[in-house]
């Protein structure tokens, strides 16, 4: 995508997410930056707590459907996060720490770890973490939202 689409493109996202969260009835602003695997929206406002609520799903239902509109238009692998008061990053650390631990524990005893249930996204940053080291593999198994990762050692 060139630089003048690309400006375009992230106008066009900004604009979609703020009449949104209008139409949710919540008084947020919606800045769109640059992102390792897309772009990142960060919301913010004395509102965006409202997202927040129940684990962030108000959230990660706003994700899913800024990501669904936009999905033709992103590069192969690439995502559109929407993240509020620094909400998302927290979790991703969580989750990448987690991911750690039971690496640690799957090469202290040869056993297989389970991390889970996990929404899509989620399982995408244990992937991505369990894929920074060679001797160890994941997968995802199960059904729907009650989908799991399994880390063990390469074979």
């Amino acid at each position: 995508m060139d630089t003048e689409r690309a400006t375009q493109f992230r106008s066009e996202v900004r604009t979609f997410v703020q009449e949104v969260v209008s139409a949710l009835g919540l008084e947020l602003e919606a800045q769109v930056q640059d992102h390792q695997d897309g772009l990142c929206v960060e919301l913010s406002g004395a509102e965006a707590t409202e997202l927040l609520r129940r684990k962030g799903e108000g959230l990660d239902a706003l994700q899913q459907v800024v990501n669904a509109a936009y999905r033709r238009d992103l590069e192969e692998g690439h995502r559109i996060v929407v993240d509020a008061c620094g909400f998302r990053q927290g979790k991703d650390n969580e989750l990448r720490q987690m991911a750690r631990f039971l690496m640690d524990r799957v090469k202290a005893t040869g056993g297989a770890q389970e991390l889970g249930p996990l929404n899509s996204y989620s399982r995408r940053i244990v992937h991505l973490e369990v894929g920074t080291d060679p001797e160890l593999a994941s997968e995802s198994q199960g059904d729907g939202a009650a989908k799991r990762v399994i880390i063990s050692r390469k074979p």
